[in-house]
């Protein structure tokens, strides 16, 4: 299932780099822009549902939910989300398509612990609003960026 450019191999060659190299690194940086945005747009979304009075408070021990904790987390996860895209482009003949069904399969997993948690009602509506934020950041933005790259 390995795609090759025959024009690409060559420059690769000549210049004593492969084809793959610029468009992995473009997705790796469109990817990263996405994840600060993700984190952003996340973090400006739990402090609003703060404001209005969600305490994010989670049952079992009784902690709650730092504002830093959701930058952290949707970070790390956009990173894998990065990742998977990256693995993705240099392995799959349709990268866009399969990381739309994979991304969208792992965002609906990530909606089953929130309905677990045993938070209130507001809390938990929350949590499930706060992981559809960076989904609707990151799955468009790499998705798209798959496909410029793979159309060239």
């Amino acid at each position: 299932m390995n795609r090759m450019n025959d024009t690409g191999v060559v420059a690769g060659q000549a210049s004593g780099r492969t084809s793959h190299t610029h468009p992995l690194r473009g997705l790796a940086g469109t990817g990263f822009i996405a994840t600060l945005a993700a984190m952003v747009a996340t973090t400006l979304a739990a402090a609003l549902a703060q404001a209005v009075g969600v305490d994010f408070e989670v049952p079992d021990g009784g902690e709650t939910i730092p504002l830093s904790g959701f930058a952290v987390v949707t970070g790390f996860f956009s990173v894998v989300g990065i990742v998977i895209a990256v693995a993705l482009l240099r392995w799959s003949a349709r990268p866009a398509e399969r990381f739309v069904r994979t991304a969208v399969s792992l965002t609906a997993i990530s909606l089953v612990p929130p309905l677990l948690s045993g938070a209130n009602t507001a809390t938990t509506t929350a949590l499930l609003g706060l992981h559809l934020v960076p989904a609707t950041v990151m799955i468009p933005t790499l998705a798209r960026s798959l496909r410029t790259r793979t159309d060239r």
